[in-house]
């Protein structure tokens, strides 16, 4: 049975409540990926010193980061897992000094119900899972913890996800998946507004994949929870340019772009200034335009 005591402290209370107001806004909200991984596809070990990675989410924020997701389990193709205990020690350090010294909220990345507790007690405010909370115990943490949830849909595990992922109409399979997550979400009690769906770009899906669930990424938006969507410096984006993932910044701006108009409520990015000045484009243009059909009525 879900609890009726808020078990997020007062302080972190305040800036959940904060995140769930502005994930029911329609403008897009950018969210900056911190990696304390020794092996994250772009930047693995790069920030894995705690002090370094609380230094880049500040810079992240700086930038323009209205939301900070930090990651300690590495889930790029062919890898494996760290245990419990190794990404409690990654991640809690991180978690616990962003929330005490950013203005945004923190979102933990993990499937694991041990390291979801041990997050939110540390600050965070949302949980970002692969895995659509699908491990034993998952669920029913995150529906005790009272905060939102992103759902993520991905075929197979990280390890193997990549070797030849196969589907019938990979819009409506994943479409699918992730109405049947929602529902259980929502009968182990947790609220509708705190529920977030990824279509999990990259995970378990080749490139013609990727491709059709960006072209319809529409028929996931309109599922009626906000959509965030992680692109950014992904293998899809080097098979369409030829460019090595430290050469990806301009087509994961366009990607990110696209995915905005198609819909998405967040986009988490590793080029958090190129990605705001982008949609701060596509917000002037949205609003030239209401502007004109205004004077046109």
């Amino acid at each position: 049975m879900t609890p009726t005591a808020d078990p997020a402290p007062p302080v972190f209370a305040g800036a959940r409540d904060r995140l769930v107001r502005r994930l029911g806004e329609p403008a897009v909200l950018v969210c900056g990926i911190v990696n304390v991984t020794p092996d994250s596809f772009y930047d693995g070990g790069r920030y894995q010193d705690p002090a370094r990675a609380v230094d880049h989410g500040h810079t992240l924020v700086a930038e323009g980061a209205e939301m900070l997701d930090v990651g300690g389990e590495s889930t790029r193709p062919g890898s494996h897992p760290p245990s419990v205990a190794e990404e409690i020690a990654r991640v809690i350090p991180v978690i616990d000094a962003l929330a005490h010294t950013t203005s945004v909220p923190v979102s933990v990345d993990t499937s694991r119900p041990e390291v979801m507790r041990e997050a939110v007690a540390a600050g965070a405010v949302m949980i970002n899972d692969v895995r659509a909370l699908r491990l034993r115990g998952a669920l029913d943490a995150a529906a005790a913890l009272k905060v939102p949830v992103c759902l993520m849909h991905m075929q197979g595990e990280p390890a193997t996800m990549q070797i030849a992922p196969t589907y019938y109409d990979v819009v409506g399979e994943v479409h699918r998946f992730l109405v049947g997550r929602v529902a259980r979400c929502l009968t182990a009690g947790v609220a509708r507004e705190h529920i977030v769906l990824d279509p999990g770009f990259g995970f378990g899906k080749t490139l013609e994949h990727n491709l059709a669930l960006l072209a319809g990424l529409r028929s996931i938006s309109n599922l009626g929870c906000p959509v965030m969507a992680g692109l950014s410096r992904k293998g899809m984006l080097g098979a369409i340019t030829g460019r090595a993932v430290t050469d990806r910044l301009a087509a994961s701006v366009a990607a990110a772009v696209v995915a905005a108009q198609q819909g998405a409520s967040i986009l988490r990015v590793h080029d958090v200034a190129a990605t705001v000045d982008a949609i701060a484009v596509i917000r002037a243009v949205d609003t030239a335009r209401a502007t004109a059909r205004n004077i046109d009525s």
